[in-house]
């Protein structure tokens, strides 16, 4: 079976809701289940666990894992053939998500949100978490759960944010431990280019330049940008600076001039050319957005005193 992956935008984070152990006797079976609204996220301990999702199957047994997706008919392969036990858990994201056999994210589509403050850097963190899973070391993963059973039995104030850093943990360990066995090289190649424009925006960074400090052909450094981020290395350069300046804009008094200067540019014709182009407003009309309108001058207007 082709392996699968869930890709998470991140902020906002996937959150914790409830967990707990199950135990199967021989016969025994998962109940079939339409549209739980959650994720589930299932590990077995021992035994065999005979569990499908529409058309895809899995036995799975002690040390792997699994995500159920919310919107999916889940039901069971077949009855347990000896005692099996597995832990259980259910947890949600705000945020988009997807399905996909690519073992790393593409970014998500630019939104824009009425009342929300677009400052964040061009691109949004992305967890591509496998769907199935065998933990390299079970134990760590049968010890969170432990913990977050034990958290279960607190009160909800007391609980509530040890066990959504333990969820956390967990997927944590998902993530890094499917980037440790399958690195994808174009991925590697694309994060440090990414890594290198963020670190020399102001300068004038050329293809040259950044493929000599990558020890690698300027297009094969573009072919890895693309297929991992969807854009060349100068688009990037250009869409990163361009964030910079809307926080320079947002958080300090300096000049247009001075901003474009600060985030790589010499005109600064050019550059107000460039952030209207792409954002849609001039950097004064950007910048205007966020100004608190002038208050009234309530003393000029206050009336005598007889």
């Amino acid at each position: 079976m082709e392996p699968l992956y869930l890709h998470f935008q991140a902020a906002p984070l996937p959150y914790f809701m409830e967990c707990g152990r199950t135990v199967y006797q021989t016969g025994q079976q998962h109940p079939n289940r339409a549209n739980l609204g959650v994720f589930d996220l299932l590990l077995v301990s021992r035994g065999t666990l005979y569990i499908g999702e529409e058309n895809k199957q899995w036995a799975l047994t002690a040390g792997e894992m699994l995500i159920l997706l919310p919107d999916r008919y889940h039901y069971a392969a077949a009855p347990c053939e000896e005692e099996t036990t597995f832990y259980w858990l259910h947890f949600q994201i705000p945020g988009t998500w997807r399905e996909s056999a690519a073992a790393f994210s593409e970014p998500a589509a630019k939104e824009n949100t009425p009342g929300h403050l677009q400052l964040h850097p061009v691109q949004q963190h992305s967890m591509a978490i496998p769907k199935h899973w065998a933990m390299p070391v079970p134990q760590m993963g049968y010890d969170l759960f432990a913990k977050l059973l034990g958290w279960s039995a607190e009160l909800r104030s007391s609980g509530f944010w040890e066990q959504q850093q333990l969820f956390l943990e967990l997927l944590r360990a998902a993530v890094e431990g499917q980037h440790i066995f399958n690195t994808h090289p174009s991925r590697v190649v694309a994060e440090q280019a990414e890594a290198f424009l963020k670190r020399h925006y102001r300068s004038d960074v050329t293809n040259a330049m950044l493929a000599d400090a990558l020890h690698f052909h300027p297009n094969y450094i573009t072919r890895c940008m693309k297929e991992v981020y969807q854009c060349t290395p100068l688009e990037y350069l250009l869409r990163y600076r361009l964030e910079q300046a809307k926080l320079l804009l947002v958080k300090t008094d300096l000049p247009v001039s001075e901003i474009a200067d600060n985030v790589g540019f010499h005109y600064p014709a050019y550059f107000s050319h460039c952030f209207t182009q792409s954002i849609g407003l001039t950097p004064r009309q950007y910048r205007k957005q966020f100004q608190p309108a002038s208050l009234p001058d309530t003393v000029a207007s206050r009336p005598k005193e007889a």
